[in-house]
């Protein structure tokens, strides 16, 4: 019967770089108890006998042929950017990395 505490929850949201308040943080605790103890009870009713499955139904392929196209001229693309540097998009820094 898996818990999990306020910590775990605040040092997986940091690992996502989600910043949680102390209430969101005892709110997700209690909801993936809940996810857990629905996982364990579905653990509990696999049976030997009921080979495993991965689809209901067979899958087939539906991808298009990889056929190569028109090429968009990149300076053309790049000249309607909001900032380009060195032949590439230039963005914002967001996680606070070097």
């Amino acid at each position: 019967m898996p818990t999990f505490s306020s910590d775990e929850i605040a040092r997986l949201a940091s690992l996502a770089r989600i910043d949680l308040t102390p209430d969101e943080l005892t709110r997700f605790a209690v909801e993936l108890e809940v996810i857990a103890h629905a996982v364990e009870r579905v653990s509990e009713l696999a049976t030997d006998d009921v080979p495993a499955t991965s689809h209901p139904i067979p899958l087939t392929n539906v991808w298009r042929l990889d056929v190569p196209g028109a090429v968009v001229d990149r300076d053309e693309v790049l000249a309607q950017a909001p900032a380009a540097e060195d032949g590439r998009f230039a963005v914002p820094q967001i996680l606070g990395e070097e």
